[in-house]
């Protein structure tokens, strides 16, 4: 009997990136509700933070009994170190899932462009088939110079077959108009764009082969990540139940942390303080007493979603700065139990 595995060959794969909390996990999400039933799906998703959180709130949803495999790279940008975290877990997720389509989530303060050079490497083109990247923009965003004059917010509209216009619903009526200009100044010639509210992109968007070229020159970028030890979402945990991690890059923090199994949270006391954090983006997975939970806030509020699965409890904030009593007020929110 032969135990050679099957050659993996042209894969269809997308690149699904946009700056810090425009959709992208939520667009996932949307796209994999049309998963055709005897199709395996692979997830590779990139995170700035250390701690890993996206992974956790996409498998809360999505499981491999559905034939969705999900992988994630934390720590930052995962172009760097000559691509090596991306292509390791890509490796690992593709000869785990062997899929019908994968799906690339970049960190929102990742570098798209170099995530293409690795991908358009002489290996991964027999491998992967590269379809459309599709690019997420909060039009709203045009008017703030943070994002305008952002490298990786040009970029990633620089790479895009299509930019996609999320948040439909919240844009003042010159927004459209704004975004279809800012592409045809910085897009490539010819991107696609259309507009979308909550992530939900047809399916059809996402067929078709790239027209982005990637080089192979390698640009250099600076980051400040320090990863001769081993990253907080691989840490063993310690004996006080709590792992902290810190990254900082692209004019941003982050700040995270992962709590032990056992370690159970108050819904109630959660909320109020998720909803007064005044940040760029913050994602977490609670296990709490009343159920296990995934948050999503950015400036548009906070937003909950009920999760079937999660082994520990994980939060990460990113913004310019991030409130130095958070975690105290963190440990607060604990599940205390009644004593008799």
């Amino acid at each position: 009997m032969s135990t050679k595995q099957p050659t993996i060959l042209g894969v269809p794969t997308n690149i699904i990136t946009g700056f810090l909390g425009v959709g992208k996990t939520s667009a996932i999400l949307n796209l994999m509700a049309h998963k055709p039933n005897n199709e395996r799906w692979a997830v590779l998703v990139n995170e700035f933070g250390e701690i890993g959180v996206d992974g956790s709130l996409v498998q809360g949803q999505k499981s491999a009994t559905q034939q969705i495999f999900v992988r994630e790279v934390p720590g930052g940008c995962m172009c760097c170190a000559a691509g090596l975290p991306m292509q390791i877990a890509l490796n690992q997720l593709l000869a785990e899932a062997k899929p019908d389509r994968l799906l690339i989530e970049p960190t929102g303060l990742g570098h798209p462009k170099e995530v293409l050079q690795v991908l358009s490497t002489e290996h991964y083109r027999r491998v992967l088939s590269l379809q459309k990247n599709i690019t997420l923009v909060d039009a709203r965003q045009l008017s703030d110079p943070r994002y305008t004059d952002h490298d990786t917010f040009n970029q990633q509209i620089a790479i895009a077959d299509t930019v996609v216009g999320n948040k439909l619903d919240l844009y003042q009526d010159e927004d459209k108009q704004n975004l279809i200009r800012y592409v045809a100044q910085v897009g490539r010639l010819g991107a696609k764009v259309i507009f979308a509210e909550h992530g939900e992109i047809p399916p059809s968007e996402f067929e078709g082969s790239t027209a982005i070229e990637a080089h192979s020159e390698h640009h250099h970028h600076h980051h400040h990540h320090h990863h001769r030890k081993p990253l907080a979402a691989d840490t063993e945990m310690p004996d006080s139940g709590i792992v902290k991690a810190v990254n900082k890059g692209e004019g941003f923090l982050s700040v995270g942390w992962r709590f032990s199994p056992e370690k159970l949270f108050d819904r109630q006391k959660l909320i109020p303080l998720l909803v007064e954090q005044n940040v760029e983006r913050l994602k977490a997975v609670f296990v709490t007493s009343s159920g296990i939970f995934g948050y999503n806030l950015t400036a548009d509020g906070l937003s909950e979603v009920e999760l079937d699965d999660c082994t520990e409890s994980r939060i990460e904030l990113i913004g310019e700065s991030i409130n130095q009593r958070f975690e105290t007020e963190l440990l607060n929110c604990l599940h205390q139990p009644h004593s008799l």
